[in-house]
């Protein structure tokens, strides 16, 4: 039983929920941070299990979707369907059992309506995701905007209502996600293009698509300033939006077109200390402006 959950976890890279939680958290505690508005620690289980279910059936289905490809392509034919580990039927149960936990999992918001209203829709454009790049070659900026949901999520579930400030600190993510994959998907540039599938690298080529993602950095800085300024945060949230830009562009000094050696490096590890140095700053900058 141990080693299957290892599989499980393995299978839905447990570890890379650090890239929307934090977000989702760090909305929550600006919603929190409105004027009238309660914490119920009720609210702040229900943001968690809904990332994480979400998260666990949106990933589940894209190994499932892809299982075939994955298969085809020496990077990913050790994935654990491709490999025998986890069976298509396990992967499939676990799959729904999460969806519906996901949609279960919004009752905790009551008596706020929306969540619930919103569950079936988002739930299925995460699900989406896993087919984009059979037709589109932007299906990078569809993983991004499924994680983008994150945080106007979670000011919904602490508040009921969409506002300014969680579609800023989603623009954020829109562009930072949205680059980071781009520079992730170049290590199958050529892989995509025999197989027919659609992807920035495999359209524009790995140097043009480095291009693109580090476009797609500066807007991510370009909107961490704009959300510093719209939603009145102080000198630590600045001080620290400039520490992400110089990550960000650390990152793109970590890759090169004929030099894609530390792409995981440059997907992992810097976008981690992104994420959660976000949430730490923004935290640390509403506590002592207290």
């Amino acid at each position: 039983m141990l080693s299957s959950i290892r599989h499980f976890l393995e299978l839905i890279r447990f570890s890379h929920t650090v890239f929307a939680l934090p977000f989702a958290l760090l909305s929550a505690v600006l919603a929190w941070n409105q004027p009238e508005t309660e914490f119920h620690v009720s609210d702040l289980i229900g943001i968690l299990l809904c990332m994480v279910f979400a998260r666990s059936a949106a990933m589940a289905f894209n190994r499932l979707a892809d299982r075939r490809i994955d298969s085809q392509n020496p990077r990913t034919a050790s994935r654990h369907i491709p490999a025998g580990l986890l069976s298509v039927p396990a992967v499939t149960m676990f799959t729904v059992v999460c969806s519906m936990a996901f949609v279960a999992s919004t009752l905790l918001f009551l008596p706020k309506r929306l969540p619930i209203l919103l569950a079936i829709p988002v739930l299925m454009f995460l699900l989406g995701y896993s087919y984009a790049k059979r037709w589109t070659s932007w299906c990078h900026y569809w993983l991004s905007a499924a994680l983008m949901m994150s945080p106007v999520a979670a000011w919904i579930a602490v508040r009921d209502e969409i506002a300014v400030t969680p579609l800023l600190l989603a623009a954020v993510i829109f562009f930072w996600v949205g680059g980071f994959d781009i520079i992730y998907a170049c290590q199958d540039a050529e892989f995509d293009k025999a197989q027919n599938l659609n992807s920035i690298p495999a359209r524009f080529g790995v140097r043009r698509s480095l291009q693109i993602a580090f476009v797609s950095h500066l807007l991510t800085s370009v909107m961490l300033f704009v959300l510093w300024w719209y939603a009145g945060l102080g000198r630590i949230f600045l001080a620290g939006a400039v520490a992400i830009t110089g990550l960000l562009l650390y990152e793109h000094s970590l890759v090169r077109p004929g030099d894609l050696k530390r792409v995981n490096v440059a997907f992992f590890n810097v976008n981690a200390i992104v994420s959660f140095g976000i949430l730490a700053i923004g935290c640390l900058d509403l506590w002592l402006s207290r």
